[in-house]
């Protein structure tokens, strides 16, 4: 009698362990797979493109939330809203920690990416556990001829009030400590004209990159000539790449925090590694410091004077 109550209490476990991690969400979703998940009542499919857009055409199911809502101000939008703004929008959508958050924008490039990686995080770090993005965006959901309409789903607002969960943010002063200590893999996620410090965003005071960073172009991570995300075995090809010790924190990093949470993405959700953060503010960020803030690949004074020439022309004569 032991051997089967163990038997069965092994098989019940193991059971159990198998339909836990089928409810587990995959952060990645075809149009396919999206599609019958509309069905369920816990699905919230989060539509981040402009209104205009939104309205011109949207999955049924969608409710509009547009990127910039979930951005900082024109001065850095890397910077995370007011903690009062997120909790309000996260209400007005419905969510809760038991909602399964789906995340579509246009899929039109690797770049429109990055917006969905950055509200899936900010998702993540607002407590939801389920939460995934649709690979390829709407351009992947009308080229498999999923319907698209223009009814305006109503919900209504949950009272979820959520806190922010720093796990996956590094800050200023977070990154000025792995500098002292030499303790952080710093990734910057930027083309190579940003990393050479050959441009740099409008807002960042400085060209350059973090001293000792390590690049990883978020453009790696998509299919060839497409803006589809690689899958799983890919992804952890690329996060080799990386020279990272065990136990170490990993930080992604670019100008504003956009295309470092496709990097943030890759190598957390699809690689799987531990104890990646997404430093939002990013470059910006740290060039707006008051103190002069520690920098490489930065340009000779005249190459600097140079290029700020050039954009002044651009700005004013273009």
């Amino acid at each position: 009698m032991k051997t089967t109550f163990k038997s069965y209490a092994v098989g019940l476990g193991l059971g159990l362990s198998i339909c836990g991690a089928s409810l587990a969400a995959q952060p990645l979703l075809t149009p396919d797979q999206l599609q019958p998940l509309l069905q369920q009542a816990d699905v919230r499919l989060i539509d981040i493109r402009d209104p205009k857009a939104f309205e011109a055409g949207h999955i049924d199911k969608a409710t509009n939330a547009p990127y910039g809502k979930w951005r900082g101000p024109a001065t850095n939008p890397g910077e995370l809203p007011d903690t009062a703004k997120l909790v309000a929008l996260v209400q007005s959508l419905d969510l809760t920690p038991a909602t399964h958050a789906i995340v579509i924008s246009s899929g039109a490039d690797a770049t429109d990416f990055g917006a969905m990686a950055r509200v899936y995080w900010t998702l993540k770090s607002l407590g939801l556990k389920e939460l995934s993005i649709v690979n390829g965006g709407m351009k992947a959901w009308e080229a498999a001829g999923k319907p698209v309409g223009k009814t305006q789903t109503q919900i209504a607002a949950s009272n979820y009030t959520p806190t922010f969960d720093a796990n996956w943010l590094a800050t200023r002063q977070d990154v000025g400590q792995h500098l002292d200590l030499s303790n952080a893999a710093l990734v910057d996620s930027r083309p190579d004209a940003f990393y050479q410090g050959k441009v740099r965003a409008p807002a960042a005071k400085l060209s350059g990159t973090l001293p000792g960073a390590q690049q990883l172009d978020f453009n790696q991570w998509f299919v060839p000539g497409t803006s589809q995300f690689v899958d799983a075995t890919k992804a952890k090809e690329i996060a080799g790449k990386l020279q990272r010790q065990q136990g170490q924190d990993t930080v992604a990093f670019c100008n504003t925090g956009h295309w470092a949470a496709t990097d943030w993405f890759g190598l957390s959700e699809m690689a799987g590694l531990p104890n990646v953060k997404l430093y939002a503010g990013s470059m910006v960020d740290w060039t707006q410091s008051q103190e002069a803030p520690r920098m490489a690949n930065q340009p000779g004074r005249a190459q600097s004077l140079a290029y700020d020439a050039q954009k002044w022309w651009e700005k004013n004569f273009k």
